[in-house]
């Protein structure tokens, strides 16, 4: 890797020791990776691998170039191969109509189908993340298709080779255009008198296939097809684009599928894969966790298919659009934690927070109730990518107002600046949106009889409502003092600098108990909580850190009660308790945390959901990784802070910093062996270097830069703009390599492998069969109904990564977002099985308003049959057949919310006849009126 900030180069170091001037001359070379082969070497070790089709949003491949969206799994119930088709800027535009739900809620725009000639019988599929294509075989009853697919980044643009084996000449492609309805529905029906958009349009001219969806309020999206070749290798061009109000995207996308089919398939690789190739040299981190290291190198490659800074700020889903309750952007926890990432990867040209708040200042100040529109602005908790809602934002004092999602965003802008130093972004977005999200607080603001100024009753995200609620003084506390640093810096003089003083002196002390940071006054944390607003001070704000003595135990006390409270975290919970453990030097914890996150709620293909998906927690995932090797805050530096004690060896290049550094370090052995520091701004530098002793500061390139030592193992170096300096161990000539650590602890591949037939156990594919929801979220107790009366069991309380065991016998789960089918209801089905010898019949299921037995049928492969009973308990009650408990639930929800009853699915096996050859279970429906519900199945193999 290069030694600055070109990428793919080998540069020489002169290091200059003090010992002798021939020494302080002496040149070494900082060595890397340098070639093409290097990078796709090693990234294609981080790939994702399908050997089995996927079915869902959160199980396929993924490809994107922040506008076009697309998603690859099976067709659901059909012979064929979806990509799904979206573009971020697909959306109604009807604000005063329903909202970010649905007035302004983004639009599905259709699916592509691959329709194969013979029954689909497998896949071995890659994701490819050096070339962002994804590639592999289709196997089928009459031969193989070769595919190759890409969503173009230079062209908003589907391109997608296939190569076809003899039987296969007759494979087709099918796009089929999605209703431009809200992806809302799934929860609810649209608002009274909400008037639909009209049905898509489709048309073919000159061989080019032409889908126009017009919308009520005017504007288009429009899509463009067409297919390139005949026989058996055939290329496929598909283009998207959003207009309003105008209506030229159909011009648009007809000239982009023009284009590209004139031009070399060879062509549209190469520019496609040259932008990815110098997307990923601009950074590069390696640790010896496989699971990990290849969760963050997923998260980059998602991060630069779902944003750019000229693209839409990114909504809950990314670009790929697909049922949810959640169809906009929400800004009281998902925008930040999107984009985090893109400070310490280097990739400050992901980020679209800082143009979306500036472009918008207008709707910002008139989502405020007219008497505060003069002097302040705020931002709604959901609304479309242009910031816009219906309503007003709500007054401090009334209801359950929720005013701090302006200061939030802004923060990510502060974190922009700093990691850039431009100081175009702190005087034209930061200072003057700062400045009035700060003025909303400040009409609300009131001094007591304790001479202390308090807020009145405002929302924490997402517990509830307090007076002097934490989460705001927090950022009231921020913007303050912000806002002052930034006058400074600007050399301006702000009338209302007073104020913001005053507030800093006389803002009424965070409200803590026994158990640490409170909602806000009167108002103890006493439930289980998902979000860690009420901590805001601590992460990401450090207003309150360990580096303050005497907030550690505060700083303790509240993360360990927080955490300890379970039923309502989710997977951002463990990614927000990982990277404060990195602040408190506890690496760790914060690997306990982040291997939680991946066991419990990472999917096969690293997606997330919440009831529907979400993206924003895999990528704080990433940045809890950020966390544990570099952290800026605080003006200084700080090298491996969080480190694991089982990460001996560690790789980190060109990572960006607070101040506009470009840093480096190597740890082998437990031992940072040297860092390397490169200014872009010539600002203050600050180094944590966690070099143990004396050490030796040397110049790169040039002479040595003046620094001195301010604390135990904290150095000040003075560098100018692109100067860079060297530290490592006095006494020692260390090894100025940056490349990939030794994996100590392997994973297996994300993505989705075969069913497992290792050893004795092979799980049958029930999916198909899915006829009944069984599972609800704690934001919403109306979807599904497991026993008639609309109770069911909670999401977050069962397993949500695809599988469970017990017993030694592990079982495919399906947990997936809200609507979606889990369970099959014992009724006739005939299930097909792998067919094989088996011992043992495992079930995992239950009764929903009694017990139950299940009449089942065996079909062996010799066209006999045999019956079976399979007894299960009632899902309220303790196993009665011999059953274990495989899963065990502290509530149950109904229509009205939790009840602190406990349920339960069973583990039941059924003996079989190891001689012949199963090919069939076909499950029987109970006698009574009570049901049988069947969540998965498990054949055993003799032993």
């Amino acid at each position: 890797m290069a030694a600055g900030a070109a990428a793919g180069t080998t540069a020489g170091v002169t290091l200059a020791e003090p010992a002798t001037a021939a020494a302080a001359q002496r040149a070494v070379t900082l060595r890397g990776m340098r070639t093409d082969k290097e990078w796709d070497r090693f990234l294609a070790g981080q790939d994702l691998l399908w050997k089995r089709m996927p079915r869902t949003w959160y199980e396929g491949p993924f490809l994107g170039n922040g506008l076009f969206g697309s998603i690859v799994y099976q067709e659901p119930g059909e012979n064929a191969l979806r990509f799904t088709v979206h573009h971020s800027e697909s959306q109604d535009h009807r604000p005063t109509e329903g909202g970010s739900d649905w007035g302004v809620a983004r639009l599905p725009v259709g699916n592509l189908l691959l329709r194969p000639v013979g029954a689909i019988t497998g896949v071995d599929l890659r994701l490819d993340l050096w070339n962002a294509e994804v590639r592999g075989t289709i196997t089928t009853g009459k031969g193989t298709l070769k595919l190759r697919a890409l969503v173009h980044n230079d062209r908003t643009m589907l391109l997608a080779t296939v190569e076809a084996s003899e039987g296969e000449e007759g494979f087709r492609w099918e796009y089929r255009p999605s209703p431009a309805i809200s992806p809302r529905i799934v929860r609810e029906d649209p608002p009274k008198g909400f008037e639909p958009n009209p049905a898509p349009v489709s048309r073919t001219e000159d061989g080019m296939g032409i889908t126009v969806q017009s919308l009520v309020p005017g504007g288009q999206t429009a899509s463009a097809y067409k297919e390139r070749g005949t026989g058996r290798e055939r290329t496929y061009y598909l283009a998207v684009a959003h207009s309003f109000p105008g209506t030229d995207a159909e011009g648009r996308v007809r000239t982009t599928v023009r284009k590209a089919s004139a031009l070399p398939v060879s062509s549209l690789l190469r520019s496609h894969r040259d932008w990815w190739h110098r997307f990923y040299r601009k950074s590069f981190i390696s640790v010896p966790d496989g699971m990990l290291q290849s969760f963050y190198w997923i998260q980059l490659y998602k991060l630069a298919c779902a944003a750019r800074e000229h693209a839409p700020v990114m909504a809950t889903t990314g670009p790929w659009v697909e049922p949810t309750p959640w169809p906009g952007v929400w800004w009281n926890l998902n925008v930040q934690l999107e984009y985090w990432p893109v400070y310490g990867s280097n990739h400050l040209e992901l980020d679209a927070i800082p143009r979306t708040l500036t472009e918008n200042t207008d709707v910002l100040i008139k989502a405020l109730k007219p008497e505060y529109q003069a002097d302040s602005a705020g931002l709604r908790r959901s609304t479309d990518a242009q910031c816009e809602d219906n309503g007003s934002m709500p007054v401090p004092g009334v209801g359950d107002p929720e005013v701090g999602n302006l200061p939030w965003a802004l923060h990510n802008v502060w974190l922009t600046y700093r990691h850039s130093m431009d100081r175009g972004l702190l005087e034209d977005v930061l200072y003057p949106l700062l400045r009035r999200s700060t003025n909303y607080y400040l009409h609300f603001l009131q001094e007591q009889s304790d001479g202390k100024l308090h807020l009145p009753k405002t929302f924490s995200p997402e517990y509830g409502s307090a007076p002097d609620c934490n989460y705001d003084l927090a950022l009231l506390r921020w913007s303050c003092t912000t806002l002052l640093e930034t006058v400074e810096l600007l050399g301006k003089d702000d009338e209302l600098a007073p104020k913001w003083r005053e507030v800093l002196d006389k803002l009424v002390d965070y409200p803590v108990d026994e158990n640490g940071f409170m909602i806000g006054t009167g108002v103890p944390f006493a439930k289980s909580h998902r979000h860690y607003s009420h901590m805001l001070s601590v992460y990401p704000l450090y207003l309150v850190n360990w580096d303050q003595k005497e907030s550690r135990d505060l700083i303790e006390r509240s993360l360990e009660h927080w955490i300890s409270f379970e039923g309502a975290l989710r997977g951002y919970s463990f990614s927000g308790a990982a990277s404060i453990s990195t602040q408190m030097g506890r690496g760790d914890d914060a690997l306990k945390y982040l291997r939680e996150l991946v066991a419990r709620f990472i999917q096969p293909n690293t997606h997330y959901y919440e009831a529907g998906p979400v993206i924003e927690t895999p990528l704080s995932g990433a940045q809890s990784i950020h966390d544990m090797l570099c952290q800026s805050w605080g003006d200084t530096i700080r090298f491996f802070p969080g480190v694991p004690g089982e990460w001996r060896d560690v790789a980190l290049h060109d990572f960006r910093t607070q101040g506009a550094f470009l840093v480096s370090g190597v740890r082998k052995g437990g031992t940072t062996r040297w860092v390397r520091v490169r200014s872009l701004a010539g600002e203050p530098c600050r180094v944590r270097h966690s070099i143990a002793g004396r050490v030796t500061v040397a110049g790169v390139g040039g002479p040595a830069p003046k620094w001195r030592e301010v604390a135990d193992g904290v150095i000040e170096l003075e560098l100018d703009r692109d100067e860079e300096a060297v530290v490592y161990p006095a006494g020692s000539r260390p090894d100025f390599e940056i490349a990939p650590v030794k994996v100590t602890k392997p994973a297996e591949r994300w993505g989705l492998p075969a069913l497992p037939e290792t050893g004795a156990a092979t799980q049958v594919d029930l999916v198909g069969h899915f006829d009944n929801d069984a599972i609800t979220t704690e934001m919403y107790y109306g979807d599904g109904d497991f026993d008639g009366t609309g109770r069911t069991y909670p999401m977050v309380q069962l397993p949500q990564t695809g599988q469970t065991e017990d017993d030694g016998i592990t079982f495919s789960f399906t947990n997936g977002s809200e609507g979606s089918n889990n369970n099959v209801i014992a009724a006739g089905q005939k299930i097909s099985v792998p067919t094989g010898s088996y011992a043992k019949l495992h079930v995992l299921g239950s009764g929903d308003t009694a017990d139950v037995t299940v009449p089942a049928e065996l079909g062996y492969a010799d066209g006999s049959t045999a019956k079976a009973n399979i007894q299960l308990t009632a899902w309220l009650s303790g196993p009665k057949y011999g059953e274990t408990e495989a899963v065990r639930t502290s509530q149950i929800h109904t229509r009205t919310g939790a009840l602190g009853t406990k349920a339960a699915i069973f583990h039941q096996k059924v003996e079989l006849d190891p001689v012949k050859e199963l090919a069939t279970v076909t499950l029987g429906a109970p006698s009574g009126t009570a049901r049988a519900h069947i969540f998965a199945l498990t054949l055993e193999k003799s032993g």
